[in-house]
Formats: C-alpha cells, structure tokens, sequence
C-alpha cells in the first residue's frame, strides 16, 4: 500500500488566526489528543513577535510541555534568524525541545513584507543564513515557499521565480521543500506543473504540499500532488487556519477530509479517522462553534450498508 506522512499544523497555522486566546493547556491537550490519533510530525507553535500573532505568545510554554516521544517530529515555524535562535534555545538545558525549524520565504515582494518584513531577495538570504543556522544546531532544516500559487497583492506568481528560490534552497541545505498555497488560489493543473518544475529543479530534495480551502480546491490539489509525487502533506485539525497577514485567506484543509480521501484510496496516513472526528468535536467545544471540515460533519463511510 502507497504511503502518505501527514504534517498536522492545526495547533500552529491551525490557531494562528483566531481571535480569542486559546489557553496554554488546551494548546498542550490538542497536541497530545493528535498524537494519540496517530500523527507523528507536528507543527506545535511558530517563533514570532508576539505582538503580530498574540495566539503564538505562548510557544515556548507549549513546547516545553510537549511529550518526549523518539517516534515524532515537531516543527517550530521561523520567520527569521532571531525565531531560528529561538528553536534553538528550546532545546538548551537537556529539554526536548522542537526538532525541525520551518523556514518560511515567500514568493511575492508584497506579501514576503507584510508577513515578515522582506522582499523576496531579502527572504532568500535570510533563510538560507537560518537553514545554515538549523542545521549546524542540530535541527532539520527545511523551508516553506509561501504564496507559491499566488499573492493576495500582486496576483499571479510566475513559476520560474518559485523554481529559483526552490533551487536557493536546496543549494543552501533545504532537506524539505514545501509549495504553500496560502490563499487557496491553485488548482490540480497548476499543482501538478509547479510540482514537476520542482522535482526537476531539486532532486534528492523532498517535497511536501501546504494547501488552503479558500476556493473549496484543496483537497482536489492534495491529491493533485500526491499524483505529481509528493508524499508528505500538511493539513489542519478540522480545516481551521489562516493567515493575519492576507486577506481572506481562510483555512487549511481539513485533516479528516485528507484522511477519508487518503483511506478511500488505498493510501495508508497511519492516522485514525475516527479519532480526529472525536477530537474535532472535543475542539469545537473549546472554540465554542463547529469547524469547517466536512467528513467532520458527514461521518466517515466505509461503502457497506448501514445496519438496519
């Protein structure tokens, strides 16, 4: 049976956009819950100014209070040297810590300096002087190319200034490549190209997929990726995220309906849908309100009758 790694960013990108403080233990309990349901590579909190992203103050409390498990993987999301230094000091003093530091450059002028201060030749630099940093620190150095399909400012991102920055980052030490759609503009004919370029640009180097539901074309591009070779894809507990920094760019997809198209397929995630049903329906009661996802909704479907 083909495989799928899953990446669950629903406590980072997950929460990031929501405008009521969700508290340190909930943060902690939703993490543990995803664990228990079978994830095992998992975005936990990003290393950002406080006063931009409020919901992310608490990141280093989070981390420290993460599971000390041999069998996951956590990401911490960096948007400069200084969150790099971060991660890296959550591991000082014998704690655990994060493993991998998420590098994130985007792809449009605009965009890239209003999320994190920098144009695109700027974002370069800095992310491969903070890929170089990761790596000498013992961190898994991967980066995320933002705006990838699109900018909320400038429209249309040309591919080959995509390819050029992929090429960047892979000559800098990127072991992971990620193509973000932030805004949930892509469609699977435009997955499948970026993500051949990409494979073609950067060979021994993995690909990952990070798709937004703002268009209702996330899932479709999922397995518009997976199809173009990628086996590693993010998605959000419940279809919640979002971006503070562009406009109405609404949530990730849902890893229920990730899982439920991946089981459906003969795809094996190692993820129990049933379990993030549960777990999605324990969230909602600490949100106060239903998440978006629609397998969350419906129920899973194994194809036999239901029993009278």
């Amino acid at each position: 049976m083909e495989q799928v790694q899953i990446v669950e960013v629903g406590a980072r990108d997950g929460l990031q956009n929501e405008a009521e403080v969700i508290a340190t233990p909930d943060k902690a309990q939703l993490i543990d819950r995803l664990l228990r349901a079978g994830v095992r590579r998992i975005e936990v909190a990003s290393f950002v100014n406080p006063a931009r992203v409020p919901q992310m103050a608490d990141g280093e409390a989070v981390i420290a209070g993460l599971p000390d498990r041999p069998d996951v993987s956590y990401i911490g999301l960096c948007l400069n040297k200084r969150g790099v230094l971060r991660a890296i000091a959550s591991r000082e003093g014998g704690a655990r810590g994060v493993d991998e530091a998420g590098c994130v450059v985007v792809a449009s002028d605009s965009f890239g300096q209003r999320n994190q201060g920098q144009t695109v030749a700027q974002g370069i630099a800095e992310n491969v002087a903070m890929l170089r940093l990761a790596r000498e620190a013992g961190l898994v150095p991967q980066v995320t190319i933002s705006a990838a399909f699109g900018c909320p400012f400038e429209g249309s991102v040309p591919p080959e200034r995509v390819i050029d920055i992929a090429r960047a980052m892979a000559d800098a030490g990127a072991v992971e490549i990620a193509l973000a759609d932030t805004i949930g503009v892509a469609v699977p004919a435009q997955v499948e190209e970026l993500f051949g370029r990409l494979a073609e640009a950067a060979p021994g180097v993995a690909m990952r997929a990070h798709f937004h539901n703002t268009r209702g074309t996330g899932i479709a591009n999922a397995w518009a990726a997976y199809r173009s070779g990628v086996r590693v894809l993010d998605a959000s507990l419940g279809g919640l995220g979002g971006c503070p920094f562009a406009p109405r760019a609404t949530g990730n997809i849902s890893t229920e309906d990730l899982v439920f198209m991946l089981d459906r397929s003969g795809v094996a995630s190692g993820v129990d849908l049933d379990a993030l049903i549960a777990i999605n329906g324990w969230f909602a009661e600490v949100l106060g309100r239903p998440l978006p996802s629609m397998v969350a909704k419906a129920g899973g479907w194994s194809g036999r009758a239901a029993t009278p």
